[in-house]
C-alpha cells in the first residue's frame, strides 16, 4: 500500500486548492480514503472521507461547506477541492487507508487512531 499526496503549496485567503491523494498497491474500489492535517503540537486532524464503494462521504464541521472529495477510480486517486481557505486551514495535509478496509467513513473512526497508511504529507499555507 502506497499513498503519494500533492498539490499542496502557498494561497490567499479565500482563494482555493485541490490535493491529490494518488493510491497503489490496492484498489479504491475496496478501500476507503480520509483526508487529514496536522500542525505542529496538536493530534492529527479527520477532515474527510470518502467510501467509492456506494459513494458515502464525510465531512468534519469545520470543512463542511468548504471542501469536496472525491475518487477516481480509474486513476485510483483521491482528490480534496479546497475553496474559500482561510488561515486556519495551514497545516500539513496527508491521505490516509485504514488498518481494516471494512472501515466505514463516519464517526468514530475518522481518528487516526483507525488509520495505518498514510502519505508522506503536503504542506497547505493560507496567508496573505
Amino acid at each position: 500500500v502506497q499513498l503519494v499526496e500533492s498539490g499542496g503549496g502557498l494561497v490567499q485567503p479565500g482563494k482555493s486548492l485541490r490535493l491529490s491523494c494518488a493510491a497503489s498497491g490496492f484498489k479504491l474500489d475496496d478501500w476507503p480514503i480520509a483526508w487529514f492535517r496536522q500542525v505542529p503540537g496538536k493530534a492529527r486532524e479527520g477532515l474527510s472521507c470518502i467510501q467509492s464503494i456506494d459513494g458515502t462521504t464525510f465531512y468534519a464541521d469545520s470543512v463542511k461547506g468548504r471542501f469536496t472529495i472525491v475518487s477516481d477510480n480509474a486513476k485510483n486517486t483521491v482528490y480534496l477541492q479546497m475553496d474559500n481557505l482561510k488561515p486556519e486551514d495551514t497545516a500539513v495535509y496527508y491521505c490516509g487507508a485504514p488498518k481494516f478496509k471494512r472501515l466505514v467513513c463516519s464517526p468514530p473512526y475518522i481518528d487516526s487512531y483507525y488509520w495505518g497508511y498514510w502519505g508522506q504529507g503536503t504542506q497547505v499555507t493560507v496567508s496573505s
